[in-house]
């Protein structure tokens, strides 16, 4: 009996060594690609937890920085949030912050610059809706009414499209085109929900035009809006 256990165990082992020697290549292969991609991940998130700890450290330095009108030093705390972190939300608020902050202190370039690359390097879309518009308002304040409309003709979140048109509208109404002005007051207006401000503000605009508001409105009742 132990003899016959003996002959089955070597069978056993045999099977073994020789599927091993067929597969074991492969097998080895796999398992070192799963583990250095589960110790990858684990490394990742530990960096990511500890990116957000040292932007979120910095972003205090940019508070109390901004606190100040050394432009100087705002310039560069930004810079460093910038190159340090600029993946991270810390850096797209900052930019916002630095932009508000330079407006107040009557520097548009400045202001620009921060806006720019908020619009150009955030990785949250809202943040970079927000950034495009008040790019914009720059913009027109510096009669470069061109540049403000390309920054309006960007991809934005469907949230931001009604503020959008309405932004659009009111440098088309500067540059004399009347008619295509209007038509994007229309677009904002009927974007808009019925109990905004927002909307009577709009509204407004369009009655300055001479456009028949309750018209719009039972068209856009009759769109199912």
């Amino acid at each position: 009996m132990a003899n016959h256990l003996d002959l089955e165990e070597q069978e056993q082992l045999d099977q073994l060594k020789h599927f091993w020697k067929q597969h074991g290549n492969v097998i080895t292969w796999v398992l070192i690609v799963v583990l250095g991609a589960f110790a990858a991940w684990n490394a990742y998130q530990f960096w990511q937890r500890r990116q957000a700890v040292q932007a979120a450290a910095l972003f205090d330095e940019v508070e109390r920085t901004l606190s100040t009108s050394d432009a100087a030093k705002i310039e560069r705390v930004f810079n460093d949030m910038k190159d340090g972190f600029g993946k991270t939300i810390y850096a797209q608020q900052t930019g916002l912050l630095v932009a508000k902050k330079f407006v107040d202190m009557d520097k548009p370039d400045a202001a620009k610059s921060a806006l720019t690359w908020v619009a150009e390097k955030a990785s949250d879309d809202a943040y970079q809706a927000i950034a495009r518009l008040r790019l914009a308002a720059l913009l027109v304040e510096g009669k470069e009414f061109d540049a403000a409309l390309a920054q309006l003709a960007a991809t934005f979140p469907a949230s931001f499209s009604a503020l959008v048109a309405d932004r659009t509208a009111d440098i088309l109404l500067l540059q004399g085109k009347k008619p295509q002005a209007q038509a994007e007051y229309e677009k904002a207006y009927r974007l808009l929900d019925a109990t905004t401000d927002y909307r009577r503000l709009v509204e407004v605009k369009l009655n300055a035009l001479g456009v028949d508001v309750q018209g719009l409105d039972r068209t856009v009742q009759a769109s199912g809006k």
